[in-house]
């Protein structure tokens, strides 16, 4: 194979490599922000849990003082069915104290509805705090996990930028501009590999002549179409040598 067109393909590898990493390290701040929002939305869930036991706990004590005051004016009658002097006002007296025992009947059905409510968003309050809980704990193992993983992307590609720098170094510097111009223009690709008489990476078919000369990789040739640089892998080291992309 051409040294220079051999170089090219693990110059265009480096490239492919530093490129996923810069991705990669690019896409950190969206990721974050992913954790941010379960983390908020966990939160949201707790105050929400929390807002509706405390208003639950709030219309109890109304209830409650209802109660009271439905008390207040059943022992007030009852003192003044001591003191009535005719069957009218005794009649009276009575409509008033059951129209009191009713209402604290009711009253106490709605405490005792309210109490049964007030366990179950307690309940709910625990079982949202254990979720915020559990959801933290997974962003700071994700985190951390992320924060591992940004680290060894960034000095992978360190590494790649830095062996690229060397090993461009070598290449002839008439076949480095073409490739750095095609890549500049091709999203940093500036190689393809020929296979079956098609550019695999823009699918254009080649002219015959022009795959039968890429099929030798004894000189620099390039995709009539996208103008990448193209090379040949040819059968027996298909499956040993993986393709530049």
């Amino acid at each position: 194979m051409n040294q220079d067109l051999e170089k090219l393909i693990a110059l265009q590898r480096f490239d492919s490599t530093a490129h996923a990493a810069d991705k990669r390290i690019a896409e950190d701040p969206e990721r974050q922000k992913a954790f941010d929002a379960r983390l908020e939305a966990a939160k949201a869930a707790v105050a929400s849990a929390k807002q509706r036991l405390t208003e639950s706990q709030t219309a109890r004590r109304a209830i409650e003082k209802d109660v009271s005051v439905q008390q207040g004016r059943l022992s007030k009658f009852t003192e003044q069915a001591m003191a009535v002097k005719t069957n009218q006002e005794y009649h009276a007296i009575q409509h008033e104290i059951a129209f009191a025992k009713n209402e604290i009947k009711t009253l106490e059905d709605k405490v005792l509805e309210n109490m049964m409510e007030g366990d179950e968003l307690t309940a709910a309050v625990k079982k949202a705090e254990a979720a915020l809980a559990a959801e933290q704990k997974a962003v700071d193992a994700e985190r951390k996990a992320l924060s591992a993983e940004i680290a060894a992307m960034k000095a992978a590609r360190d590494d790649a930028v830095k062996a690229r720098a060397d090993l461009a170094k070598t290449i002839d510097a008439r076949t480095l501009a073409t490739f750095e111009l095609v890549s500049s223009r091709r999203g940093g690709v500036g190689l393809a590999e020929a296979k079956d008489g098609v550019c695999t990476i823009c699918h254009v078919r080649l002219r015959p002549q022009v795959f039968n000369n890429v099929r030798r990789n004894d000189e620099i040739l390039q995709c009539d179409h996208c103008n990448r640089i193209l090379y040949f892998v040819p059968a027996a080291a298909a499956d040993a040598t993986p393709a530049a992309s």
